[in-house]
């Protein structure tokens, strides 16, 4: 089987690549095992002091790979997406995001789970899971202690497309900078990560991540036995049956 997600370390940086295209890099099981590996190798290289996690594509995660899940529910894929996003949030090295272009729904819980993200000021972002008969559950946990509360009533409720300047204005990127610039924005950021030493760069994640930490402590459990629930719903069937035909669901008031 091929690989959907590479690693690559260098001066001090594992950069882990998300490489599977075809579904704009959703998260399957096998992107999910896969990535989750890298990080815990890059978790055991004592010569990494931080992670950058990329993409290839326009599209930097779509969220769940619905037509996976369709198949074969979302009980095991829930527990996994937690795992993961806890892994990333847990991990004693910064991870930093560069996103380029796209990102949906369950993409938008791993930018939460970075602890920095860096994206160019062309791309666009959406909560889709409420025109699906969905919510986003298990990645509130990631995102909620981040944003402004009134942006976030708005969009997970309604789904809309916003743009990369709003991304940063509520607290999803950290900065988002003209396209032609996020190479060098990047390397700073990553020239700052490399000055930091093992612990004090472990040890200052604790305390920004403490919130985002609890959260997926003492509600993970819940809200992947909530979202699996959901998937399984007659309302998600129909509204998972209608985005892969690309026709509006029976709900929708056109």
């Amino acid at each position: 089987m091929e690989s959907v997600v590479h690693l690559e370390t260098s001066r001090g940086i594992a950069t882990v690549t998300l490489d599977s295209p075809r579904n704009r890099n959703a998260l399957s099981r096998q992107l999910i095992e896969e990535l989750s590996g890298h990080l815990e190798a890059a978790t055991a290289d004592e010569d990494v002091r931080a992670v950058l996690l990329t993409h290839t594509g326009t599209v930097f995660c779509a969220g769940a790979d619905l037509g996976e899940a369709a198949a074969e529910g979302m009980d095991a894929g829930s527990r996994r997406l937690i795992d993961l996003l806890t892994l990333i949030v847990e991990l004693p090295k910064p991870v930093l995001a560069k996103v380029t272009g796209k990102a949906r729904a369950g993409g938008l819980g791993l930018l939460g789970a970075c602890d920095i993200v860096l994206a160019d000021d062309r791309g666009d972002y959406a909560f889709t899971e409420a025109r699906l008969g969905l919510s986003p559950a298990m990645i509130s946990l990631t995102l909620l202690p981040r944003l402004d509360a009134r942006a976030a009533g708005r969009y997970f409720l309604t789904g809309e497309t916003f743009g990369a300047p709003e991304a940063e204005r509520i607290g999803l990127l950290t900065k988002a900078v003209p396209a032609d610039e996020l190479d060098a924005a990047v390397e700073t950021v990553l020239a700052g990560l490399r000055a930091g030493s093992p612990q004090g760069l472990a040890e200052s994640k604790r305390l920004v991540t403490e919130q985002v930490r609890h959260a997926l402590a003492e509600r993970g459990a819940e809200m992947a036995a909530r979202s699996a629930q959901l998937f399984s719903s007659a309302e998600a069937r129909e509204g998972m049956s209608a985005f892969l035909t690309k026709r509006p669901p029976s709900w929708a008031v056109q």
